[in-house]
């Protein structure tokens, strides 16, 4: 059974008019070891046509119709020791609307923003790893910071719709607890708490995920949720048409693959969809990514 196993999915978040939902947490059950690690470059994609509102679903995304955003990662964690490893997350993204030229031009908008988003560290510390029999239970916390890494916009009306993020530096505190059998199958749950500026409401996100890691296969299957502690609703009461202060609830359902290819050179995919949301696009995408183990 592989004691280091790679948990890459990286779908991009964007937080402007319609947002699209982290796909999973970077934070996995598995610790990498002293001295070891992975690296991974990935690029993902997810459109939707379709919104979210209060008190229904919505076909079409207001003035631009339809958003695609696509992204290009790099993710890579490194094991300090035994019981702490640190994940760095870099996406650079790109959203593209599908606006006509007249709205373009009467609106005076664009139909794409492009740029690097936010870097994202986190420190996992793993603290009690209980071993029975045939199984195990690891217990894990982690303490991440998000940042804007590039001066993006998003104070702009409706052209905030495809903005690449919401540049907000947030704080994340997350407990995970993962069941492990010596079979290669596993469970795990996690929580975690992130704390925004800039009038960007706070939120709880949770992650419920099975899956099985064997020498030459990965696989699990997942559900992740977000539910904002504030903000207001897209053109609802207290709304002023700054849309990065709204709030933003969905949950999402997803798949993630990985095998090893040639040593240490794997490749990893995935594919994930929104199923319910508020103030929020009804997204699906994939992943693929080549992940270097060291």
């Amino acid at each position: 059974m592989i004691k280091k196993q790679l948990l890459f999915i990286l779908a991009v978040t964007t937080f402007g008019y319609v947002n699209t939902a982290q796909a999973q947490s970077p934070i996995s059950g598995f610790m990498q070891g002293k001295g070891k690690g992975n690296v991974s470059i990935s690029f993902s994609s997810e459109k939707y046509d379709e919104v979210y509102f209060i008190p229904e679903k919505v076909d079409g995304v207001p003035v631009f119709n339809e958003t695609k955003i696509t992204s290009t990662s790099l993710y890579a964690t490194y094991g300090i020791s035994d019981q702490v490893d640190v994940v760095v997350v870099l996406p650079y993204v790109k959203a593209k609307g599908n606006a006509t030229q007249e709205v373009l031009t009467n609106l005076d908008l664009e139909n794409e923003r492009k740029g690097l988003q936010d870097v994202s560290v986190f420190i996992k510390y793993s603290p009690f790893n209980f071993n029975f029999a045939s199984s195990s239970l690891r217990l894990i916390g982690a303490l991440g910071l998000k940042t804007p890494l590039s001066n993006y916009k998003v104070e702009e009306g409706f052209q905030s719709i495809i903005a690449i993020g919401n540049r907000s530096t947030t704080i994340s505190t997350t407990g995970l607890a993962m069941f492990k059998m010596n079979s290669g199958a596993f469970a795990s749950g996690q929580i975690a708490g992130n704390f925004a500026n800039n009038d960007v409401p706070n939120s709880v996100t949770t992650e419920l995920k099975v899956g099985y890691a064997a020498k030459s296969f990965y696989g699990d299957a997942y559900v992740a949720n977000q539910k904002s502690t504030g903000g207001v609703d897209i053109f609802g009461e207290g709304f002023a048409g700054l849309f990065p202060v709204t709030k933003v609830n969905y949950t999402k359902i997803g798949v993630n693959l990985y095998a090893p290819i040639y040593k240490e050179l794997g490749v990893s995919v995935g594919a994930s969809t929104l199923v319910a949301g508020r103030n929020i696009g009804k997204s699906s995408g994939y992943y693929g990514g080549l992940v270097y183990k060291f």
